[in-house]
């Protein structure tokens, strides 16, 4: 009997713990790791093939490797040390789910011919989200 109560309160206690952890957001520790500003203009909303976006993030992570791959940027254009990666462009997707943008910003940047701010947040150099805002 005391093995069942044993058992039963140590799974009570494993599901609080892992309960605790699904809630847990954003903790602070992050500190800005870098910013930038660009310009979204029309080769940032068309991928290499030729294919409309149709996503902030897309058109986002496109503007960063037309900019750091292709060459292709905008007048004003900042550059960034953190998206020159490739495989951190790739975690873009990512980095915006759990960062912040309006839905007006997003549907801003999806339409084009705008200017954004993006905030990269992380531990070292490992990016987790970003904040993206759209500027005049």
């Amino acid at each position: 009997m005391k093995k069942l109560i044993l058992s039963l309160l140590l799974t009570a206690a494993m599901f609080d713990v892992a309960a605790a952890q699904s809630t847990i957001t954003r903790d602070g520790s992050a500190k800005l790791i870098e910013s930038y500003r660009a310009y979204i203009g029309s080769d940032d909303l068309y991928n290499s093939k030729g294919e409309r976006l149709t996503a902030p993030w897309q058109i986002i992570r496109q503007d960063r490797a037309n900019y750091h791959a292709y060459r292709r940027r905008d007048r004003g254009d900042q550059g960034d040390s953190f998206f020159s990666l490739p495989s951190n462009r790739a975690k873009l997707e990512e980095m915006l789910a759990n960062g912040n943008i309006a839905d007006d910003a997003g549907n801003l940047i999806v339409r084009g011919n705008v200017w954004v701010k993006v905030d990269i947040y992380g531990r070292g150099d490992v990016g987790e989200y970003v904040d993206i805002h759209v500027q005049d």
